[in-house]
């Protein structure tokens, strides 16, 4: 595969990604190029196996010298590519067994409301307060982006505010309204994500995204942000609310966890935990428990006891909160996903069962 010939392929890989409503593309050695649909791998049977020099020249149609360089030094390179004008794809480009592996998400260049993405309303609440911390959870490729993304651009349509989203790719492009919003790509404008949210406090910024909560001084300038006028937004790989609080904590040094608790039992708003569910019919569709902090929730992160948090949750439903197990059930009883799915995502199958005959 000559280079000319290779960006031709990339294409028409793309190509396929948007006409058969693909979420990700997977270019691996020794395999046939292979999309993601409803969280189901497919392989696109009609295209050639992939040899080692494939990857290799498809890799080098999207690296730029920057990101060449930084996967020959870490071994992978993470970025955005944008594909005429059309779509942009999330990229990361990796080295395994020797060979160069690429996988691309495609990025949904339209930002839709929390309605289009059946995640309930509620959570627009959020956007009313001016500082304090909001954490969008759950596994890899389940939708916090875009879900943090539909309340950021809420208040972009709503409230005039400064916004600074902090992203390790940029991936959603906000068409700015009446917020004025500067989008900062971790490696293309700023060092790392720490040194963003240090800067922040010099920018006049009253609203902050953060894409990823991964170490330490992430969090911790990011917790002290939302305690001094920041209302921040941020992602984190964990399971639920209870989790969250957990994993947070935890990233602190034994000494300093209680101290961390009382400031975290301040600044947190709430958390947002999903799951994306395969929908009758085809497409997914997200499952949510939403955490709103209250008096009850408080005290329990104060007091190092994270994991009666579920059950405040299950009985304030009156506040606007929502389990998971709730979120299925109603999702089961109007007929949007089966039983079967429901109980694979279940926190708690029993209680499901009860619930979804209510």
């Amino acid at each position: 595969m000559e280079a000319i010939h290779a960006e031709q392929k990339l294409k028409s890989f793309l190509v396929a990604v948007a006409q058969q409503g693909a979420s990700d593309l997977h270019l691996v050695v020794a395999r046939h190029p292979t999309i993601r649909v409803d969280g189901r791998l497919t392989p696109l049977v009609n295209e050639q196996v992939l040899t080692a020099e494939d990857t290799k020249l498809i890799a080098n149609v999207m690296l730029s010298e920057h990101y060449q360089k930084e996967l020959m030094d870490e071994g992978q390179a993470g970025f955005s590519y944008p594909f005429e004008k059309k779509a942009r794809f999330r990229v990361n480009i990796f080295f395994q067994k020797g060979n160069i592996s690429i996988v691309m998400r495609l990025v949904q260049t339209k930002i839709r409301t929390l309605e289009e993405l059946s995640v309930d309303p509620v959570v627009y609440d959020f956007a009313k307060y001016s500082q304090g911390l909001i954490l969008v959870t759950g596994p890899v490729g389940h939708g916090k982006s875009t879900t943090m993304a539909a309340m950021v651009d809420y208040i972009n349509h709503n409230y005039d505010k400064h916004i600074i989203t902090i992203e390790d790719p940029i991936e959603y492009i906000y068409e700015q309204d009446r917020c004025i919003i500067n989008q900062r790509e971790v490696g293309e404008d700023v060092k790392d994500f720490s040194t963003a949210l240090r800067a922040v406090f010099r920018e006049d910024v009253n609203v902050i995204l953060i894409g990823e909560m991964r170490d330490l001084d992430t969090i911790s300038t990011a917790m002290t942000a939302a305690e001094t006028g920041h209302l921040i937004f941020g992602t984190l790989h964990t399971n639920n609310s209870a989790q969250t609080i957990d994993r947070i904590v935890d990233v602190f040094p034994a000494h300093q966890q209680n101290q961390i608790r009382s400031q975290l039992a301040s600044v947190l708003l709430g958390v947002l935990s999903q799951r994306l569910i395969p929908r009758i019919g085809g497409g997914r569709i997200p499952a949510v428990e939403v955490m709103i902090k209250n008096h009850a929730i408080e005290n329990l992160i104060r007091e190092n006891r994270a994991y009666q948090i579920d059950s405040v949750i299950e009985t304030s439903l009156k506040d606007g909160m929502i389990s998971i197990d709730r979120s299925l059930s109603q999702m089961v009883q109007k007929g949007l996903i089966t039983i079967e799915d429901a109980m694979a995502f279940s926190n708690n199958k029993e209680y499901l069962k009860t619930i979804i005959k209510q």
